[in-house]
C-alpha cells in the first residue's frame, strides 16, 4: 500500500498543465489557512501558478479529498467541500488581468464564476468552462462561455440518459457555446462545432490512475486555442496530455510538458 498526498482542484490542475506547458496563469479561489490551504499555496508555488489573488479566510477548513485507489485502477473518492466561504461576486476583480487571453471556471462557485464570465466578456476574453454535474445557475453560466468541456454526466437533467453523447452535444450547444466538448473517458471525446462534429479516440496506456485526467485534458485544450490550433488538433493534444497523466498516481504527479506529448503522439 502507497500513501502519497498531492495537491489537485479541477481548475487549478489545469493551470498547473497550462504553467507547464509554458503557459502564465493566475489562480482565483476561496481557502482558508488551515495546514490544507497552505499546501495548496505552496503546490501553487512550486508550479509557478499565480496566487496573488487566491482569497484566504482564517479560522475555516479548506477543502479536501482522499481517493482510494485499487490495483487495477478503480477509484473511490472521498471528498468534502471545507467550511470556508465561498467566493462571492463582489470578491471578483478581474481588471488586474487585462493582458489575459482566456478565463477558465469550474462552476463550483455559481454567482462568483457567473460575476467572473460577464467581467470576461467585457474585456474581450474567451471563456472556457470545465463542466462536471450540473448545477442550479449552470445553464445561465454556460451560456456564457465559449467553449464548455462537460463531463457525460452533465448533461443527464436535459436529456434521457441512454441518450447518445451526439444529441447531449446538441443539446448544450444550443445553450450558448460555440464549441462543446464530452470527454467520455477510456472512449475518448466528442466535440461539436460549427463545422460538425469531431470525435477523438482516446490513446491506449496502462493506466495507473485517472485521477485529474479531465482536469488535465481541459488544460491542455485551452492551450491549443491559444495556439490558434483546429479543434480535431486540440483534442488530439488534449487526449495525449491527459493519456500521460494517467500513467503515474495523483491528479499532478504524471502531468507532461510539452516535449514528452509530441514524443508521445509521435509515437502514435
Amino acid at each position: 500500500m502507497d500513501l502519497q498526498i498531492q495537491c489537485g482542484g479541477p481548475a487549478s490542475t489545469a493551470l498547473v498543465t497550462l504553467s507547464r506547458l509554458g503557459i502564465r496563469t493566475s489562480f482565483l479561489g476561496s481557502i482558508s489557512d488551515d495546514s490544507r490551504g497552505i499546501e495548496i499555496v505552496n503546490g501553487l508555488k512550486e508550479e509557478k501558478v499565480d496566487s496573488t489573488f487566491l482569497k484566504i479566510t482564517p479560522g475555516y477548513t479548506s477543502q479536501f479529498a482522499f481517493i482510494a485507489i485499487t490495483e487495477i485502477g478503480i477509484r473511490t473518492i472521498f471528498w468534502h467541500r471545507g467550511s470556508v466561504p465561498h467566493l462571492r461576486p463582489s470578491d471578483v476583480d478581474l481588471s488586474p488581468f487585462s493582458k489575459a487571453k482566456i478565463l477558465h471556471l469550474n462552476g463550483l462557485m455559481i454567482e462568483a464564476a457567473q460575476e467572473a464570465a460577464r467581467q470576461a466578456k467585457n474585456m474581450g476574453l474567451k471563456i472556457v468552462m470545465d463542466a462536471g454535474t450540473m448545477r442550479e445557475g449552470s445553464q445561465e453560466l454556460v451560456s456564457m462561455v465559449d467553449v464548455l468541456i462537460a463531463s457525460e454526466r452533465f448533461a443527464e437533467p436535459l436529456v434521457r440518459d441512454i441518450a447518445p453523447p451526439e444529441k447531449a452535444l446538441e443539446v448544450l450547444h444550443d445553450l450558448g457555446p460555440k464549441e462543446v466538448i464530452i470527454t467520455l473517458g477510456s472512449k475518448g471525446s466528442i466535440g461539436l462545432s460549427g463545422k460538425g462534429i469531431i470525435f477523438q479516440k482516446a490513446f491506449p496506456i496502462d493506466a495507473v490512475d485517472t485521477t485529474g485526467a479531465g482536469d488535465v485534458y481541459h488544460g491542455a485544450y485551452i492551450y491549443g486555442l491559444l495556439q490558434e490550433w483546429d479543434m480535431q488538433k486540440r483534442m488530439r493534444f488534449a487526449s495525449a496530455a491527459s493519456a500521460i497523466k494517467c500513467r503515474q498516481i495523483g491528479a499532478r504527479k504524471g502531468i507532461p510538458q510539452l516535449e514528452e506529448i509530441r514524443k508521445f503522439m509521435s509515437g502514435k
